[in-house]
């Protein structure tokens, strides 16, 4: 049987057939692959439990089933926090609280630039698209900025004037810190909040890698 042949007609004019059945492999091929692609776009990983708990922002815990393109959200979340001091553990000894301060400041306004990226569409559809951009904004604004707000502005005050202090100059910017008059209670909030933060982090990271 011939699957496909050209030939000539009477008139003149070119002719071009197929053979019935390799018409219907082509569009069973289609519709096998439409479905497939469907099918990889609704992937979804297992249900992911959060502990609101452990990250400060509640005390439930919050099953979701992120998809392909939520990984991706996550992902973007995760690769923030984990490469800034927001992220990882803060070392007492040798980190000064004005560069964590920055650092902090500038994850507030990457993570308001990302959020801005997800299309509302999807943040409409996608229950779990909202959870984690949810958690990612209650984590901002019940644990980043109240510390931010208590300690903050009064921390540089003090920090501008201190380091201009003849009686300072020689000092390390740790041990100039250390002078600060509520440095242990400002030390003990920042530790509180990047244990959350790290708690977080580890949370986005097992979410994408598991």
């Amino acid at each position: 049987m011939d699957l496909f042949k050209i030939y000539i007609g009477e008139s003149g004019t070119l002719h071009f057939e197929i053979a019935w059945w390799i018409i219907l492999l082509l569009v069973i091929g289609v519709v096998v692959l439409s479905l497939l692609q469907k099918r990889l776009r609704q992937w979804r990983k297992p249900y992911f439990e959060i502990d609101e708990a452990e990250i400060g922002i509640g005390n439930q815990k919050i099953k979701i089933r992120p998809n392909l393109e939520d990984l991706q959200i996550a992902f973007k979340f995760w690769a923030e926090l984990s490469t800034r001091k927001i992220g990882i553990p803060i070392d007492e000894e040798n980190d000064v609280i004005v560069e964590i301060y920055n650092s902090w400041y500038q994850f507030f306004g990457i993570t308001r630039e990302l959020i801005k990226t997800i299309p509302v569409t999807k943040l409409r559809r996608e229950e779990s698209t909202k959870q984690i951009v949810d958690i990612s904004v209650r984590l901002l604004n019940t644990e980043i900025r109240p510390h931010l707000t208590r300690w903050q502005a009064q921390f540089r005050r003090w920090w501008e004037q201190a380091i201009n202090e003849p009686e300072n100059m020689s000092l390390s910017p740790q041990d100039l810190q250390r002078k600060y008059p509520e440095y242990e209670s400002l030390m003990a909030d920042m530790m509180d909040v990047n244990r959350k933060l790290i708690a977080y982090t580890s949370t986005l990271r097992r979410m994408v890698y598991d």
